[in-house]
């Protein structure tokens, strides 16, 4: 039986929440450990402390996994003087590794937002805020009887999904002109000489960050020795991934028995939230942590009621009358990012345990 690395369960949860789609200010990844290092056990958890970490230990497990960074800023010392410092040297110390996958996690369609939709009973999800910037064409010229092979290999790498549909690809007939130099080992006709060749101009849509691996795959695929492309960056909105989630209640509810719904399923001690609204609610918009960015969004698209956390007192005044903001608190948002994470990787590992932290890591307490 193959042993499973740290490095293989992270290769397998970032192929679901890639870390490209982490934000610019975030620090997603493995913090501390060694990648070649055999999996004995998993830890799930929101937060890394020291707690965690000792936790981690008595189970025998030597990965930890976290939603937040315990690296968010840089460290110029390792005395123990903070919180921070002393859960690192534990870990170093104990030869555990800690990862994060934090705002990638957010952003990806099934990730965090959507293990709310979820637990709320939401339906018809959608990004909130779909990203730009994070999608790519390619359109390279295929001969008819390779055609099949190599949009099988371009799909395989990831081209071709554009929000609920795959394999997608633009094609038309056309025909291509080469003359192969004498150092040439053409395919198709002669060094020396000008050849015409039937092609098709094959478009397909990619995330940008697997370009690497596409290229790598059409190169395998097409018979030509040297293969004809082009690579353009686009604006489009990206569907599969951005911030936030919105969706609808299968049925209309009253806005305070909907309150106390949330309230229940999200095991919050108390909710913050503007005045009620006087009819019921059906478009609900979420998002996981901070979201008070997203208020603007979730105005836009309709929702009459946005689920977050981290308001602060003048941005309730913001609702203005349009939307109902409940703001549940920080921790309680993103409970259950432990159980998306075994979701997760339970589809793929088998030979070691996966546990959930039972250690209490929200800093936040209620009267």
């Amino acid at each position: 039986m193959q042993t499973t690395k740290i490095k293989d369960v992270i290769a397998y949860l970032e192929s679901h929440a890639p870390r490209a789609y982490q934000e610019s200010y975030d620090n997603s990844g493995l913090l501390t450990g060694d990648l070649e290092a055999p999996v004995t056990g998993t830890l799930l958890t929101i937060d890394c402390t020291e707690e965690v970490v000792e936790e981690a230990a008595v189970l025998g497990c030597n990965l930890i996994i976290s939603h937040h960074p315990i690296l968010f800023k840089g460290l110029k010392s390792l005395t123990g003087r903070t919180y921070v410092e002393r859960t690192i040297m534990a870990s170093v110390r104990k030869e555990i590794a800690i990862y994060a996958a934090h705002t990638n996690l957010d952003n990806v369609r099934h990730g965090v937002n959507k293990k709310i939709a979820d637990q709320l009973g939401l339906v018809g999800t959608q990004i909130l805020r779909p990203s730009r910037g994070s999608l790519s064409k390619l359109v390279t010229f295929v001969p008819p009887d390779s055609l099949d092979k190599v949009l099988e290999a371009l799909h395989h790498a990831g081209a071709g999904s554009i929000g609920n549909y795959e394999n997608c690809s633009f094609q038309v007939q056309g025909t291509g002109t080469f003359r192969p130099n004498q150092e040439a080992s053409p395919v198709v006709g002669k060094a020396g000489n000008l050849e015409k060749a039937g092609e098709t101009r094959v478009e397909v849509i990619f995330p940008t960050h697997v370009a690497e691996s596409l290229l790598a795959a059409l190169r395998g695929a097409h018979p030509y020795e040297e293969v004809a492309y082009y690579l353009s960056s686009l604006e489009n909105e990206n569907q599969d991934v951005g911030a936030g989630i919105i969706g609808e209640l299968a049925s209309p509810q009253d806005a305070l028995h909907f309150l106390e719904h949330v309230k229940k399923v999200m095991q919050a001690p108390v909710i913050r939230h503007t005045a009620l609204p006087g009819k019921p609610i059906h478009k609900v918009a979420v998002c996981g942590g901070a979201g008070s960015f997203l208020l603007p969004d979730a105005i836009r698209r309709g929702a009459q009621v946005y689920i977050s956390a981290d308001f602060k007192y003048h941005e309730f005044f913001d609702a203005d009358g349009k939307i109902l903001i409940a703001d549940i608190g920080h921790y309680e948002s993103e409970q259950y990012t432990k159980e998306l994470f075994w979701e997760v990787l339970n589809q793929k590992f088998t030979t070691f345990a996966f546990h959930f932290s039972k250690t209490a890591t929200n800093p936040i307490r209620y009267l």
